[in-house]
């Protein structure tokens, strides 16, 4: 495949080091890569031109603003490796933010080379590629829908059509879609991370799983067993009315406000 990449290419700097390390791989793996210095071209239709002349049939660029935003528009597949001062410095500046979300948008792969960059990444901008990669495997995958936003009414006659809420998040604080499905009588399946496990107590009020295996394992049991089915139900009812009411979580507002507006006073 012939690919164009592009990177600032000034001596002696990190992502003329990486640009050229990356480069080595792409061709030891018999790919053909067109190198250019980002900062050579200031427009797309520039760009246009260079993949029309060199016959590319797909693009990389190192650094989100400085080579991903001149990828844009373009019939040819990309990917998009962050540089570190786009995620660092450049995500800061409204105009080039929004610019690098575009990016993030259209390009087919992101690659960061830090799981601290990676966070920082995901915290501005790389839903749009998870989002995508998700879709292209639902719909490969047969029985399953992926269905867009919907007002909270109607999501609740949808979660009491189910048989079961999956919570499936890698990290999270208070799910209320899981106080949500207890709340409307639904078992929930969650995985066995702090957040959920803070409220959901195995074969209680839910089931907890771990990987993979075990959620087939526990939501084929679910299936099979309408008393381990209904026992869940119930608690996860009541977990809900004791300790996540309401109108207790109203009171408790208002009596901590009352304590801001008597500091006032003071």
């Amino acid at each position: 495949m012939r690919l164009l990449f592009l990177a600032v290419l000034r001596p002696h700097t990190g992502n003329a080091v990486t640009a050229q390390r990356v480069r080595a791989h792409l061709e030891a793996a018999g790919h053909v890569c067109v190198l250019k210095d980002a900062f050579d071209f200031e427009s797309p239709s520039e760009i246009a031109n260079l993949i029309l002349a060199e016959n590319c049939e797909a693009a990389l660029a190192l650094h989100l603003y400085r080579g991903g935003r001149l990828l844009q528009g373009h019939r040819i597949p990309f990917g998009v490796i962050f540089g570190g001062t786009d995620v660092n410095e450049d995500a800061n500046q409204a105009e080039k933010n929004t610019v690098m979300g575009r990016v993030l948008e259209e390009a087919r792969f992101a690659v960061a080379f830090t799981e601290s960059m990676k966070e920082m990444a995901q915290a501005q901008w790389v839903d749009p590629v998870f989002t995508r990669e998700v879709k292209a495997k639902v719909k490969r995958a047969a029985g399953v829908r992926l269905i867009g936003e919907m007002p909270q009414e109607d999501l609740h006659a949808v979660v009491k059509n189910c048989f079961a809420v999956v919570n499936s998040s890698v990290s999270e604080g208070m799910s209320a879609a899981i106080l949500e499905a207890m709340d409307l009588e639904v078992p929930v399946l969650a995985r066995n991370i702090p957040g959920n496990a803070a409220m959901v107590k195995h074969e209680v009020t839910g089931l907890l799983f771990s990987n993979p295996q075990e959620f087939v394992h526990l939501a084929k049991r679910l299936v099979s067993d309408p008393a381990l089915e209904k026992e869940i139900v119930v608690n996860g009812r009541e977990y809900v009315r004791m300790y996540h009411s309401w109108q207790v979580e109203r009171d408790t507002y208002q009596q901590l406000i009352r304590k801001l507006e008597g500091s006032t006073e003071d």
